[in-house]
């Protein structure tokens, strides 16, 4: 087994090692006051392109440079409602959290003031604007019945006033952050 690792490994850096000597192809467009030597051109300039007017797939694919002004700060929804979401479910295990897909998922939380009761939460961040309608919580709930957990009804408002405190905290983080600059 570390004799074949071994040889992937070989191979891919004498692969890496062969395009050491690559020249671009004379159909890239050049610099005209370069003559011609085959300099490739690297321009900011905006143009046509098949994503749209200005667009590129990079600016498309890994957001635009406005969208930080949306909340946005290297994760692919609003920054205030992700940390909001954490801080205010932070007493619960998270299993998985997504930031760019905005997704945090808890595991089962037993509070120990209600033994025999458990909780699980999904989040999801739709929006990468601060909005109420941004954020969607699901929750789940299990009470322990014959050796076992069985599914429980939730109450009705349960969903809706968590969507509200993360909704508060995410403001007192825009206020915050405002305050600081």
């Amino acid at each position: 087994m570390k004799k074949l690792s071994f040889i992937y490994s070989l191979c891919a850096v004498l692969a890496l090692g062969a395009c050491d000597g690559v020249k671009p192809e004379a159909s890239y467009p050049t610099r005209p006051d370069a003559g011609g030597n085959g300099d490739i051109v690297y321009s900011d300039e905006k143009r046509d392109t098949i994503f749209g007017e200005g667009e590129t797939l990079g600016s498309t694919l890994f957001g635009r440079d406005d969208e930080e002004e949306k909340g946005g700060s290297g994760i692919g929804v609003n920054s205030f409602l992700w940390r909001a979401a954490l801080d205010t479910i932070s007493f619960m295990p998270v299993q998985s959290a997504d930031p760019f897909g905005g997704v945090i998922l808890t595991d089962w939380y037993e509070n120990p003031d209600a033994p025999g009761e458990r909780f699980k939460m999904n989040v999801l961040i739709l929006d990468k604007q601060l909005r109420a309608d941004g954020i969607r919580v699901a929750v789940f709930k299990q009470k322990a019945a014959g050796g076992g957990w069985r599914d429980a009804a939730v109450p009705e408002d349960m969903a809706f006033n968590i969507e509200n405190a993360i909704l508060k905290r995410a403001r007192e983080l825009k206020v915050q952050q405002a305050a600081a600059q």
